[in-house]
């Protein structure tokens, strides 16, 4: 039988701690200018659909109009639904509905 001392599971739960709080700062990161005029719409959208994140359209177009650079929010958001849809199918192991 293998024990762990309380200061070794302390340790790793910091460390995880550090690692998903890394993580999330890194979502939340400003797009820059170069990153708004080159963005994959789709693929940003379905990234963040397929995570199970809400849509993050607002955000983007908040970012963006710093740069004057216009969102394809309609190319987003129908990523961001084959996103959620694939999502829903991992996370609740159902092919219950047709993909959008």
């Amino acid at each position: 039988m293998e024990t762990t001392s309380s200061s070794s599971v302390w340790v790793n739960r910091s460390t995880k701690a550090w690692v998903f709080a890394a993580a999330v700062l890194a979502g939340c990161a400003p797009m820059t200018e170069t990153e708004c005029r080159s963005a994959n719409w789709y693929e940003l959208g379905s990234r963040d659909g397929i995570t199970g994140l809400r849509p993050q359209i607002d955000q983007y177009v908040h970012q963006c109009s710093a740069s004057k650079v216009k969102v394809a929010d309609s190319a987003y958001m129908t990523g961001w639904q084959h996103g959620k849809w694939e999502y829903d199918r991992r996370v609740h192991g159902s092919d219950c509905c047709s993909p959008p």
